[in-house]
């Protein structure tokens, strides 16, 4: 080689070197500070030093992911969840809805040992724990699309929930270190749960079980373990047996729609007494209209309505939405009957998520809204926009409009 080529093929191969992107630890040194810091706790919970150094060498933040905090820039925010974003007719697609129940049939009847064996234990029926399933990965179709470890060390490090996170990374290297799961195996959603049902790190040490009976508790791969882990956690949080999750019931015209809170809690039947109907002409047991339930009108007083039990808040437990709630709870429903919503839902459309919460600081403000500011128009946000449209004269709908962001301007 001439000495002019070989000064050109240094040069080259130096400009590449500068063209390289800077190593990991030289980028986030931080995290990797904050990685190693967290070796005293996992210690603590028996992960071996081998095994943390093998999973967190090379580890690096995905700064990608949704609610994030970081530094110069503005919060990520969570809107990767469709139940938090989507008006209901568009969540609760009658096509969706019909597509799962048909498989969830077909699955019970494939698993219906295992799921016989879970109702008989757990006092939760299977068509709930199905629902649950399908909800949340699709019958196990959804390929989960991260890796678990490293969201949850991301979260643990710039996400809004550190603490909270910062255990579930410690946890999730537990279940590494004690041959619960592959890390390879531990696929998550961008919040970093895992498995088939969907559970964190802390909710598998707290509810999993082994259903199948091989010594292991596999929610990633054996179904009667994730279904009957999924029933557990649900009995852990309060599951009341042969008790439904809720009723679809006709609203009186004059409804007050400001009572639609978790607070405000009637028996079945005196919520029958003042104007309530079964839809579909249903006839409730006396036991049924003993039960104590809360009044939800997911669209104010457009669309369906429902009395909820404390079946309904115990699933909200494991995901807090109304949403998923009403499609978990509708779609075991729909396993057993081809009945839709006999309310259809109505064409709302949500304003943009900065003006609900404009809307929810002027509520807090005024003294009528103490929940979290977050741009949601859940169960507590609608009830005080109510008690706002009465106190300014407007239709009283409990529903977030630009009628009601208006008269907010303008009262500033």
């Amino acid at each position: 080689m001439s000495e002019s080529l070989s000064l050109l093929v240094r040069r080259v191969f130096g400009l590449l070197l500068l063209l390289q992107p800077l190593p990991a630890l030289a980028a986030d040194a931080g995290f990797t500070a904050f990685i190693a810091s967290t070796w005293p706790e996992a210690q603590a919970e028996g992960v071996s030093r081998a095994t943390f150094d093998a999973e967190t060498r090379g580890l690096e933040p995905d700064y990608k992911l949704p609610d994030l905090i970081l530094p110069g820039r503005p919060a990520t925010g969570a809107p990767s969840q469709a139940e938090f974003v989507q008006v209901p007719a568009d969540y609760l697609k009658e096509a969706s809805i019909a597509r799962l129940a048909e498989e969830g049939q077909r699955l019970m009847a494939k698993y219906r040992p295992a799921l016989t064996g879970i109702e008989a234990r757990f006092g939760v029926p299977a068509t709930i724990v199905l629902a649950i399933w399908g909800r949340e990965t699709d019958f196990g179709r959804y390929t989960l699309p991260y890796d678990g470890l490293r969201v949850l060390a991301t979260q643990a490090y710039v996400g809004r929930r550190k603490e909270q996170y910062r255990t579930e990374f410690i946890l999730a290297l537990k279940l590494i270190n004690d041959g619960e799961v592959t890390r390879k195996d531990m696929r998550a959603s961008w919040a970093g749960a895992t498995g088939l049902t969907q559970f964190l790190p802390s909710e598998f040490y707290k509810h999993a079980v082994d259903f199948d009976g091989d010594g292991r508790k596999d929610i990633w791969h054996s179904v009667p373990d994730a279904l009957a882990s999924a029933a557990q956690q649900l009995v852990n949080k309060g599951w009341q047996p042969g008790v439904r999750w809720a009723y679809e019931v006709r609203a009186p015209a004059n409804v007050d729609c400001t009572l639609g809170v978790p607070e405000v809690t009637k028996s079945i039947g005196e919520w029958l007494r003042d104007g309530f109907v079964p839809v579909r002409g249903e006839k409730l047991s006396a036991a049924e209209q003993a039960q104590p339930a809360s009044l939800l009108q997911p669209e104010g007083i457009y669309g369906p309505a429902f009395l909820t039990t404390k079946n309904y808040f115990v699933i909200k437990e494991y995901n807090f939405s109304d949403l998923y709630v009403l499609f978990v709870g509708h779609l075991s429903d729909r396993m057993v009957s081809p009945q839709a919503f006999a309310t259809p839902w109505s064409a709302s459309t949500q304003l943009r998520t900065a003006d609900v919460e404009a809307m929810q600081r002027h509520l807090t403000r005024i003294g009528l809204y103490a929940d979290k500011v977050d741009g949601k128009a859940g169960m507590k946000t609608r009830a005080a926009l109510g008690a706002y449209q009465k106190s300014a004269g407007l239709k009283v709908d409990c529903w977030p409009s630009e009628a009601v962001l208006r008269s907010i301007g303008a009262a500033r």
